[in-house]
């Protein structure tokens, strides 16, 4: 049995013991009370903390007998230097109430617990649950008010901000890691945040980078927080991306920013910069009247669908004669884009769809804004990163159990580990590929 495969099988056979125990009658009983409300499921005087509280201190029972020599009880106990002396009491916080625990001891004082350490004050779940809750978008003091709601443990804001700040390590570890020498396609965007600046709340850009990897799988490749989206600010992030090994990336998809294409040239200069094609109709209809927004962006679709680039340009010159009187900002947005425009036409439809929007970042934005509403505002650049990298974390982790389901696999036997912020396969990546492999067959090629 591999190591994915114990935790499913152990959680599986708990699972048929309490099938068993219920269809056997054995539980009756316990569930006629529970029914009528003489015993809790949770809380200080719970059945599942006591359960806990029983489970702990037989295991800890055990573990001093194993340090001793021998058992509670033994004949031979009086041959042994060392000797049980009492217990100890503690108050363990959980996910589903406190357990007073009793903690037994040695007469030597040379017993170390290994399932209960000394100084503990929570089980590892519970941790997790904050996390998770804090992932969610919750702030620290509306945790410490679910968890006294909900399952009646008490634990300080201080306690509960050191608990989320352990994950910190992780994340700058994230944040630093190796990347891959080429990837074939990069997303570039932002999204706006609110921080605490000394007396004042400000706007703050956190910058995002997303890459698919030659396996068509998208990763978010970092998190950066900068007072404003700037071109120059972009420039540090690719550097940034460079320096962590990427030396080569064939095609960058970005709004349409100034400044921004040189930005990431300056780094990879053999890049092909491809404007986002949705931000691009976004900024042509922004003064576009509501009634006449349907038509205006029906006569825009030739454009962008075009066959080539001769086929846009009489398109866009169509587009200007039907409504350029009326809006000339929408004709000039796209003269001014169209060197960034049209890189794109020169590729067959499947490449087309990977490349001509941002859109496979925008919609992790999406869900990244959901949760920052929630929090309204931050009190640090650093509290930005951990929780957006969480969220991310959260939302990969959803995407992977979906895409574990369909494949008919059981989630817990993802391929992908823990903590990888790992996104989804691109469609009809393979198509994709081998039209990038023809595009670009010096670049490329070295790395199928």
């Amino acid at each position: 049995m591999t190591d994915e495969q114990g935790p499913a099988a152990s959680a599986a056979t708990g699972r048929d013991v309490a099938a068993e125990l219920a269809a056997s009658g054995a539980l009756d009983e316990l569930f006629a009370r529970i029914d009528a409300g003489q015993v809790q499921m949770t809380g200080t005087d719970g059945l599942i903390p006591g359960l806990i509280k029983a489970a702990l201190e037989r295991g800890l029972q055990a573990e001093l007998s194993d340090h001793l020599g021998y058992d509670r009880g033994a004949p031979e106990a009086s041959m042994f230097d060392n000797s049980r002396n009492g217990s100890t009491p503690k108050t363990l916080a959980t996910q589903v109430g406190p357990v007073d625990l009793d903690t037994p001891r040695d007469r030597q004082g040379t017993f170390t617990p290994q399932l209960v350490p000394k100084g503990a004050r929570r089980l590892d779940g519970l941790d997790a649950m904050i996390v998770s809750l804090y992932a969610g978008g919750m702030t620290l003091r509306d945790i410490a008010h679910h968890l006294h709601a909900t399952v009646g443990t008490e634990l300080s804001y201080e306690t509960i901000s050191k608990i989320v700040d352990e994950i910190g390590e992780e994340v700058l570890a994230w944040q630093r890691r190796p990347l891959e020498a080429l990837y074939p396609v990069i997303y570039l965007d932002a999204i706006v945040v609110k921080v605490r600046d000394g007396g004042h709340v400000v706007n703050k850009a956190a910058h995002l980078a997303v890459g698919v990897d030659m396996d068509g799988v998208k990763h978010v490749l970092g998190i950066w927080v900068q007072t404003t989206e700037g071109a120059k600010f972009w420039a540090s992030v690719c550097a940034d991306l460079a320096n962590r090994g990427i030396r080569d990336v064939l095609i960058v998809c970005c709004d349409g920013l100034t400044g921004l294409p040189e930005a990431i040239e300056a780094t990879w200069s053999a890049a092909t910069v491809q404007t986002c094609v949705v931000h691009l109709i976004r900024a042509s209809m922004r003064f576009v009247g509501y009634g006449d927004r349907k038509a205006v962006a029906a006569a825009l679709r030739p454009i962008y669908a075009a066959a080539d680039v001769a086929a846009a340009q009489a398109a866009l010159e169509a587009f200007e004669d039907l409504w350029g009187g009326k809006y000339p900002h929408a004709v000039s947005t796209w003269r001014a884009a169209w060197e960034r425009f049209t890189p794109f036409l020169a590729f067959p439809p499947e490449l087309r769809r990977v490349i001509y929007t941002t859109n496979a970042i925008e919609s992790l934005n999406y869900q990244l804004r959901k949760i920052i509403k929630n929090r309204g505002h931050f009190p640090n650049d650093t509290a930005v990163v951990k929780l957006l990298w969480l969220a991310i974390c959260t939302i990969e982790d959803k995407r992977a159990r979906e895409r574990e389901k369909e494949r008919g696999r059981p989630a817990d036997q993802r391929k992908a580990p823990g903590r990888l912020v790992e996104g989804q396969i691109v469609t009809n990546w393979k198509k994709a590929l081998a039209q990038l492999a023809i595009a670009y067959p010096d670049r490329i090629n070295p790395h199928l």
